[in-house]
């Protein structure tokens, strides 16, 4: 026959013993969480062009190179030269392609004497702006 105080103290020790697990259980389904890494999206970086051209004077139709980098342009991407005309750029029959370093050379010939504002472009991304007079 079970007596009362063994009846009671059978209930004490599955009581405690349940609670026990479900404190273990929760400790354990926290660890894993304190070590998730959490992924970050990566910023892509923002597009630029940089432009260096090789003289700043030539004579008409002579030619010289624009050099210069990318940042944030896919490598194959197309970069051109824009002349600023009458205030509005126009796009000149000069371009080339982007480098898997993300570097250009463009060889340039110009005809349009005076001082020449310079840039290059692709897209919607455009270099600062450059000068080179043609005498």
């Amino acid at each position: 026959m079970i007596s009362k105080r063994h009846f009671l103290r059978t209930a004490v020790v599955g009581v405690l013993g349940a609670a026990s697990l479900a404190i273990a259980g929760t400790a354990m389904a926290a660890t894993p969480a304190a070590n998730v890494v959490v992924a970050q999206k990566a910023v892509p970086a923002k597009a630029g062009i940089t432009a260096e051209p090789s003289v700043s004077s030539v004579r008409a139709w002579q030619l010289f190179r624009v050099t210069g980098g990318t940042t944030g342009l896919k490598a194959g991407s197309k970069v051109t030269l824009q002349q600023k005309q009458h205030g509005k750029w126009v796009s000149l029959p000069a371009s080339t392609s982007i480098s898997r370093n993300g570097s250009y050379s463009l060889g340039v010939k110009l005809g349009l004497k005076g001082k020449n504002d310079l840039r290059i472009v692709s897209g919607t991304t455009a270099s600062p702006v450059f000068n080179v007079t043609v005498r």
